[in-house]
């Protein structure tokens, strides 16, 4: 590698900043962000600038010369004036200090990474100049990856140390620290929960050792297919499981974001196969969970729609264990931000219905035929194979033929499907577009559209 990454002590080092215009305002706020004496040189600053030194922050002289530069350990110049910059980085290397010209990384000495700021914790990440747009695309997944809450634990874990260091055994301090950053009071802390985490950690530091480890599960929305529909907690929730149990259609990509150490046990259901039964999954998660581990139950789409969270809540809390719901970006959502078709429209579609098409074996059937109003956005899930019996519904309940549908399989994926049809065509539409699960049918009956029969009032 061509450069030597390194995190230099900025504290009292003097830092100089030439240039008063937008670039010279961006190098500025990163140095604002350590306690360097910054000094600006420039005949001219921006707003920005101004009230930064006005406030004191930074000193102004309004020429750079050979005086500015005497034990600055770092300059930034960024004039826009080539000849003007080499006479700068002239002077600044003469007094011996590492010189940065924007955007010309041949007169550089160093150059600025992209950067995720969780003081006191910081990421830089750098290409040697030769992709810096790749540089920010890994900073924005890095920056998804670390809660934003993650410094002030740091820094509440290093006010600490020496309290661990005094009552916790040294052959028992590397395992107090891996409690510390992956259990209860980390979590408690991303949560909001400052204080309850500063409390758990002086509690084990008093008994001289972390906790026996308590099993906790997390039933985690995998949302539609596309890995950059999660949700930052469902990430983080995959990172700090030490097994995942995911369905058949959780995509691969979203597996990839759990910890390359975990445990990843596939639970789903192939079309024709039963080896996973509900009750079987509620048993090894639960027993998983009484191991000590932290389980996430990856399903596709929301847990809480069409996704048997019931009887996983109902399975962990008979056996003390804890249990949340991280929500996912539903199939519904997802399909129709895919083809850009709101789900409500204001003065035609005030409603929307969240139904299915396949229930329990042993359950009757769902009566659609009460969901048919005006005004209403009608979202069957699980439905393309009963498309006949749904559309035979609807029509007997008034709905009228020329309702528009769409069909949006495998939203959000390479694989996806969009056909637009009408009520009347459904099924057909369906059989001839060779359509299959996982797939949406929305069915929207405007309140301009009259029923073809008077509406029911019960079915």
């Amino acid at each position: 590698m061509k450069n030597f990454p390194m995190f230099l002590r900025m504290d009292g080092r003097r830092v100089v900043i030439c240039g008063g215009g937008i670039e010279a305002a961006r190098k500025l706020r990163l140095i604002l962000k350590t306690e360097a004496d910054i000094t600006i040189a420039a005949r001219d600053l921006d707003p920005e600038m101004e009230g930064i030194v006005a406030s004191g922050r930074a000193h102004h002289q309004p020429v750079a010369t050979p005086c500015t530069f005497i034990g600055a350990g770092l300059v930034f110049i960024a004039t826009g004036d080539e000849a003007e910059e080499n006479r700068i980085a002239g002077m600044a290397r003469a007094a011996g200090a590492v010189v940065n010209v924007v955007d010309r990384p041949d007169m550089c000495d160093a150059v600025t990474p992209s950067i995720v700021d969780r003081d006191p914790v910081v990421v830089a990440i750098g290409t040697e100049g030769a992709a810096p747009v790749l540089g920010r695309r890994i900073k924005t997944e890095v920056e998804t990856m670390l809660s934003p809450r993650l410094g002030g634990f740091a820094a509440l874990a290093g006010r600490l140390r020496d309290s661990v260091a005094a009552r916790v055994k040294p052959a028992d301090r590397r395992s107090f620290w891996e409690w510390a950053f992956s259990g209860p009071a980390y979590q408690a802390h991303v949560d909001g929960r400052e204080h309850a985490a500063a409390e758990m950690l002086k509690s084990a530091i008093s008994a001289g050792s972390a906790p026996k480890a308590k099993g906790h599960i997390a039933l985690v929305g995998a949302g539609p297919g596309a890995r950059d529909l999660l949700t930052l907690r469902a990430v983080q929730r995959l990172q700090q499981a030490d097994v995942v149990y995911y369905d058949r259609l959780v995509d691969p990509e979203v597996l990839e974001l759990a910890r390359r150490d975990c445990d990843r046990v596939f639970v789903g259901k192939e079309v024709g196969a039963h080896s996973w039964p509900q009750d079987k999954i509620d048993r090894i998660i639960v027993a998983s969970a009484q191991q000590g581990l932290r389980v996430v139950r990856l399903k596709s789409g929301d847990p809480s729609v069409f996704g048997r969270a019931t009887e996983e809540l109902q399975a962990a809390r008979a056996a003390g264990i804890e249990v949340e719901i991280v929500p996912g970006i539903t199939a519904a959502s997802a399909a129709a931000a895919s083809i850009s078709a709101p789900l409500t429209v204001r003065g035609e579609t005030d409603t929307l219905i969240l139904s299915t098409g396949t229930t329990r074996p042993d359950d009757e059937a769902p009566d659609h035929r009460t969901l048919a109003r005006p005004g209403t956005t009608m979202a069957f899930y699980m439905a393309v194979e009963r498309a006949a019996r749904v559309q035979a519904d609807l029509l007997a309940a008034g709905t009228p033929a020329d309702c528009p549908v769409d069909i949006v399989a495998h939203a959000s994926t390479a694989r996806e499907q969009h056909v637009e049809t009408t009520l009347a065509n459904l099924a057909d539409a369906v059989t001839c577009n060779d359509i299959h699960s996982p797939a949406i049918l929305f069915v929207r009956y405007p309140k301009h559209l009259a029923p073809t029969r008077a509406l029911p009032v019960s079915a």
